[in-house]
């Protein structure tokens, strides 16, 4: 089974420098862009059976993907970006005066105020997982369309690695290829962008 994870395109939220996490933002022009190189990239070398995305806005970039290819399309709230509380849709500035982070990081297990911790999407990651790779283990390739935090802790996830150690970080619309043989667990490349170019 191969597993692509891909970014959504960029979002308004880029161009007004503030925090997005669960604040609901579409595509910029850009980002629309960016979702048709990427869509027509895999189309041609990676043809998903199926599409999973989140449900928020910003993966209008699942929906080209899906007129691209021409398979089915489901959305799960739990591939949504993680839950960052008071600082969904606050400016970057404001945020680092009114919620600095502590020295040294905030600890996995502590929440953002009104949001969850990185154990809690770490958490919600391992669960969306485990759920598609038993709902959907008679495919040879699906793709899930998220954000980036989540898509680094799904690929933790996938790796069995532990918490809070490793970050994957990915670009607009990067895409990683996953592969399960037997009892194996592949990564074929990471936060590919060439599409862009």
């Amino acid at each position: 089974m191969e597993i692509l994870i891909i970014r959504h395109g960029e979002s308004e939220a880029d161009l007004l420098e503030v925090h997005e996490g669960r604040a609901d933002f579409p595509l910029t022009e850009l980002g629309e862009t960016q979702a048709r190189k990427m869509a027509a990239a895999v189309a041609k070398e990676y043809p998903p059976e199926m599409i999973l995305s989140s449900t928020l806005r910003r993966v209008g970039t699942a929906r080209i993907l899906q007129e691209a290819i021409g398979c089915e399309l489901k959305f799960y709230d739990d591939l949504r970006e993680f839950n960052n509380g008071v600082l969904a849709g606050m400016s970057r500035k404001e945020a680092a005066i009114k919620h600095p982070l502590p020295e040294g990081g905030r600890p996995v297990h502590i929440p953002i105020q009104d949001g969850e911790s990185a154990l809690d999407l770490r958490f919600w990651a391992e669960r969306i997982l485990r759920q598609i790779l038993h709902d959907y283990q008679s495919y040879q390739r699906i793709a899930i369309v998220s954000h980036d935090k989540m898509i680094s802790n799904l690929i933790n996830a996938f790796l069995k690695l532990p918490i809070g150690d490793v970050v994957f970080p990915t670009g607009d619309t990067g895409i990683h290829l996953l592969e399960i043989r037997e009892d194996m667990r592949v990564v074929r490349f990471m936060n590919r962008l060439d599409h862009l170019s």
